[in-house]
């Protein structure tokens, strides 16, 4: 009687063993079915083969300087410069491991036991992604939708991509383009703008403690957001310390260790307005749009320079490119702080225009408002000109520049007119450095502050350039002549006649403080103390046209009519060809054309692009070393006495905000100073033998300077610039500025060791002769 149960009950298991296996079997049909409909592309479409050999991202074209460092980027949405696997530092790697996917190395893309767990407890202990998974829907799913259906059919396609990817590239490779194509926030797109931008520093310098931030955001940058959730970001860095501590990543001792430690973010935002060399690369940006034009990819089409991730190569020094700038904002704002002093409404009642009537004032101020953008934009959207002239009169809250402000910004309230005059009275400025032999600008200074001030003074602004003219007259004399720097000629008022080299009536030029001495002077002498009688006599013997010709050979292309008065430096001419014409006379007579982009290559290194050097010869070798030579006079008794100097000798005229630094080189120099009419520009061309550098300051408006010479004079806006650069510059000795000599060559056929009779004249010069450099 007892059998009969225990036979049914055998029959009972059999049944369950079946309906097991029936299960099981349907389960691994259904993942194979849904897989095989899923490379069907019933799902959706999947990305081919090609697709995920090549994967299409957005990248960054890359401007990098001669010294390897990224001096900044072009981009429209994605700021990203790929890294390969090798450059990724292993602790950021084990962080990422450890933190998103500790078996990563074990599974083919899909991580079952992180499947089945995320499945059994419905996501509560964590989800299941790889970091396969995770890059799958990075490059080619998307962001995850809220339908149901489709999230599954989402999921679907990641596992599908996941599996694939994992065939078709290495894990090292799998890891790399993860940390490649996620967005950190702030254009921090991918692991190299990440690190730049919150650490300020490359991807293999990344301490454990940084990379595990950058890892711990990957769960949702926007959330882990370091600048505005610190504390959230600081318990998140520590979770991910903990994660690496749990896999034996770290020992525990130094999880302890570094969990203790603050957060040390040096954020460096990456912006086109912002950071090293802005005016650089926006000049750098134009020369990419022109060149693209003419240079289309092998198939025809044309180079993308926001998406396709070009890297530029250029000329620019990032050491001598900071030098600079740092230099121009020391003393410009000094120079500012001297120039609201002088020239405020009280004192003024047009300032910041000196010397002009309230209707010329408001005719600058018209036409600023008629050139800007808000009338720009207010046009084209159909307001009248009622309309758009009472939007310059209404308050409105604005950022403007300030130079006592940490971020050089202020916040405040004025209407659109009254930033215009605001703007209008800051001095602006431009500076430019370049290697004479070899024509590599090494630094690039357009102006204040790109972001408020957009207008490159380098090469768009083109000004009266003074005194700094002369010494092309003075090497044209030279050149056709044989002159010597040693040759005396007297200062004595000096007319050249009507109708002689085109003039239409005679033309008798004064020198700055309108007497003639009747001395016999060297040329080395004149120069040095810009006499402009003895200018004016070598422009008679060698006529105007002779001095445009060698103006032009000498790179400068901008319009200089063929007038005795260009001797002085009437033509508008540019920093940018100053520095190239100056080059040629440290360069032994050669021109170098100046440049700045050395090579183009595509995303995977090819060549597309390699600058080849533009040269001509303009001078013999011996009268560009007595150009040199008679250079080298304007820092040894001429008006750039004072960078041998401690600082002023009279700090009640010369206030050490413009003139007090205490330069004292030892090492020669050439240099010119120059001011125009005014004082409304002022300029210094100062060389070493391997260094040439142009400095430039004035106002927008030719209206807007410094009323007396003290300190409207080039010795005292641009020299300083210059002196603060090359001191920067001695300080560090990798740079190899040249402290020596410049070269004499070896058949010197001019005689450049005057006699003590001829150098008599140099003794004359009185104290506060170096302010004798305007010219009219």
């Amino acid at each position: 009687m007892a059998a009969a149960p225990k036979k049914k009950k055998n029959t009972n298991f059999s049944k369950y063993i079946k309906w097991f296996w029936i299960l099981f079997a349907s389960g691994i049909g259904a993942v194979a079915l849904i897989f095989l409909l899923a490379s069907w592309d019933v799902f959706g479409e999947l990305p081919s083969f090609d697709r995920l050999e090549n994967p299409q991202t957005n990248l960054a074209t890359e401007i990098i300087s001669s010294d390897g460092k990224t001096l900044g980027k072009l981009y429209l949405d994605d700021n990203r410069t790929p890294v390969v696997y090798s450059e990724l530092p292993q602790n950021l790697v084990d962080a990422l491991v450890a933190t998103e996917d500790a078996r990563y190395y074990e599974h083919s893309g899909i991580d079952a036991r992180g499947t089945l767990r995320a499945v059994a407890y419905l996501g509560t202990k964590g989800g299941a992604s790889t970091i396969t998974q995770q890059l799958a829907r990075q490059l080619f799913v998307g962001v995850r939708s809220n339908n149901i259906f489709e999230t599954i059919t989402q999921k679907i396609k990641e596992w599908v991509i996941a599996i694939r990817l994992e065939r078709q590239y290495t894990k090292d490779e799998i890891i790399a383009m993860y940390m490649n194509i996620y967005d950190f926030g702030y254009a921090a797109d991918g692991i190299r703008s990440a690190s730049k931008i919150y650490f300020g520093k490359e991807p293999r310098d990344l301490k454990i403690e940084e990379s595990a931030v950058l890892v711990g955001m990957l769960k949702n940058s926007s959330l882990y957001n370091p600048i505005r959730r610190e504390e959230l970001v600081f318990n998140r860095r520590n979770t991910v310390l903990e994660q690496m501590a749990k896999y034996d990543f770290i020992s525990q001792a130094v999880r302890d260790s570094l969990q203790a430690t603050k957060m040390d973010i040096n954020f460096n935002p990456e912006s086109h307005r912002e950071g090293l060399a802005t005016y650089f690369r926006m000049y750098a940006q134009g020369f990419l749009n022109k060149w693209v034009k003419d240079n289309p990819k092998p198939d025809g089409e044309r180079y993308n320079i926001y998406l396709d991730g070009l890297k530029v190569y250029t000329t620019i020094d990032s050491r001598m490119q900071e030098n600079a700038e740092e230099a121009v904002q020391e003393h410009m704002k000094r120079l500012q702080a001297e120039f609201f002093h002088q020239n405020t409404p009280d004192r003024n009642r047009t300032a910041p225009f000196l010397d002009i009537t309230p209707e010329e004032v408001n005719g600058i101020l018209e036409r600023a408002i008629k050139s800007s953008e808000r009338w720009r934009i207010m046009k084209n959207e159909g307001k009248s000109e009622k309309e758009i002239r009472n939007s310059f009169k209404m308050p409105t809250e604005m950022t403007v520049f300030n130079w006592n402000s940490p971020t050089k910004e202020k916040d405040t309230i004025l209407t659109p007119l009254d930033s215009i005059r605001y703007y209008k009275s800051f001095l602006r400025t431009a500076m430019m450095s370049m290697e004479p032999q070899t024509g590599h600008v090494k630094a690039w200074v357009g102006g204040l502050n790109y972001k408020h001030f957009q207008y490159d003074n380098v090469i768009q602004g083109a000004r009266q350039v003074g005194s700094t003219f002369k010494p092309i007259v003075y090497a044209a004399a030279i050149d056709q002549l044989r002159l010597s720097p040693c040759d005396v000629l007297s200062d004595i008022q000096y007319c050249i006649e009507a109708h002689k080299h085109g003039n239409m009536e005679a033309w008798c030029p004064s020198n700055s403080d309108g007497k003639y001495s009747g001395e016999n002077m060297t040329l080395k002498y004149a120069l040095a103390n810009s006499v402009n009688t003895i200018t004016a006599q070598l422009m008679d013997r060698i006529g105007p046209k002779s001095v445009v010709t060698i103006a032009k050979n000498l790179g400068i292309t901008s319009n200089i009519p063929e007038v005795p008065s260009i001797a002085l430096g009437t033509p508008d001419i540019n920093v940018y060809e100053m520095v190239g014409a100056y080059g040629t006379f440290a360069n032994q007579g050669v021109y170098v054309k100046p440049v700045m982009i050395s090579r183009i290559e595509d995303k995977n290194g090819t060549v597309l692009y390699e600058y080849v050097p533009e040269t001509r010869d303009v001078l013999s070798k011996d009268v560009a070393y007595a150009m040199v030579n008679l250079l080298e006079g304007v820092t040894q008794g001429g008006s750039g006495t004072r960078l041998r100097t401690t600082g002023a000798k009279d700090q009640s005229v010369y206030k050490e905000v413009v003139t007090g630094y205490p330069y004292e080189f030892k090492n020669p120099i050439a240099g010119k100073t120059g001011t125009t009419q005014n004082q409304s520009d002022g300029w210094f061309m100062g060389m070493v033998p391997n260094l040439v550098t142009g400095v430039w300051v004035g106002g927008e408006e030719r209206a807007i300077h410094f009323k007396g010479i003290a300190y409207g004079q080039g010795a005292s806006m641009a020299l300083p610039i210059w002196g603060l650069y090359m001191k920067k510059n001695y300080a560090n000795k990798d740079l190899g500025i040249s402290e020596g000599a410049f070269e004499i060559p070896e058949e010197m056929s001019i005689n450049i060791d005057c006699n003590k009779s001829s150098n008599a004249a140099m003794d004359k010069k009185k104290p506060g002769d170096d302010l004798d450099d305007l010219d009219f």
